[in-house]
């Protein structure tokens, strides 16, 4: 399983950046890939996601599922069928604001069969790239969710960690 983690401090108080992370549908709007999400539920633990991803000859849905949260500090998911992905949004009290880290584990191996590829796409060439935009995007997502919660851009500093 491998791991990405993008971290940084964001001048809200928490229960501010909970209540925004906790808007799943509105994540499109800061990805670059996701074309769209609906919602089947409250967004409390059990609601289940339609993510659509599009990117390079690929286009995939996955289905998730919050897991479990702890206002304001957590909110947990999984990936529902064969790809084996989880992750979490977690919020720390900072004397500025807050810490808000986007943690996301995979075995990039489970997509083995879920993608449809293009005849002669190598699996590990795909995985590769996928692992590639999978961190672009951790960053670019947590860089527009800073800018609307601060209500302008500005310099983010991130602390992206892969393990």
């Amino acid at each position: 399983m491998d791991t990405l983690e993008v971290t940084t401090d964001v001048r809200v108080p928490p229960g501010e950046a909970y209540a925004f992370l906790e808007d799943f549908p509105g994540y499109a709007r800061y990805s670059k890939y996701l074309e769209s999400v609906r919602q089947h539920g409250d967004g409390g633990p059990g609601t289940e996601y339609e993510l659509t991803f599009s990117w390079w000859k690929l286009s995939q849905t996955f289905r998730s599922r919050v897991t479990d949260t702890e206002a304001p500090s957590r909110i947990d998911w999984e990936v529902l069928g064969t790809l084996n992905a989880s992750g979490q949004w977690l919020v720390e009290e900072t004397a500025d604001g807050c810490r808000v880290s986007l943690v996301v584990t995979y075995d990039s191996g489970s997509a083995r069969g879920v993608l449809d590829l293009p005849v002669f796409a190598s699996f590990d060439w795909v995985a590769q790239r996928v692992v590639e935009k999978i961190a672009e995007e951790g960053e670019r997502v947590v860089e527009r969710v800073v800018a609307d919660l601060e209500g302008q851009r500005r310099n983010v500093d991130l602390d992206v960690e892969t393990r």
